[in-house]
């Protein structure tokens, strides 16, 4: 099973969004997402869970967590998500940076926008390293 890690500082959209909309579309037995900040804010952004919403996923319970709640500490792959050399540095097989713009303190249709991206590129990596799930 490959191990991924999405990383994004305070833990509250980006990640969150990735983390929900990858492990919905992936075999558990192929491959688990986790999310995880430097500085997690303790809460997922009200308007990430709406935009989860109208995928249908649910991330209302989800929390913010830093590094030391992850369950596991060694990935295959590290994908952080546009805060660059904010973003700490884990261990992983591979790194990859994909630079989605923050979407936090932005309107919905900029939350659509971010999400948006980010499931083209869920898409594209796991056409490129997974294969078809």
């Amino acid at each position: 099973m490959k191990r991924i890690l999405f990383v994004c500082v305070e833990n509250s959209c980006r990640s969150q969004m990735a983390e929900a909309m990858f492990n919905c579309r992936v075999d558990a037995r192929q491959a688990k997402a986790w999310s995880a900040g430097s500085r997690p804010s303790g809460s997922v952004n009200a308007n990430a869970v709406e935009m989860m919403r109208e995928k249908g996923l649910d991330i209302s319970a989800a929390r913010s967590k830093g590094f030391d709640a992850l369950p596991i500490k060694n990935f295959d792959y590290v994908i952080t998500l546009g805060c660059k050399d904010v973003c700490p540095f884990v261990p992983a097989k591979e790194h990859i940076e994909w630079q989605i713009p923050d979407p936090k303190g932005r309107d919905r249709d900029f939350f659509r926008k971010a999400c948006a991206i980010i499931e083209e590129k869920i898409e594209a990596f796991i056409r490129e390293n997974l294969g078809n799930s």
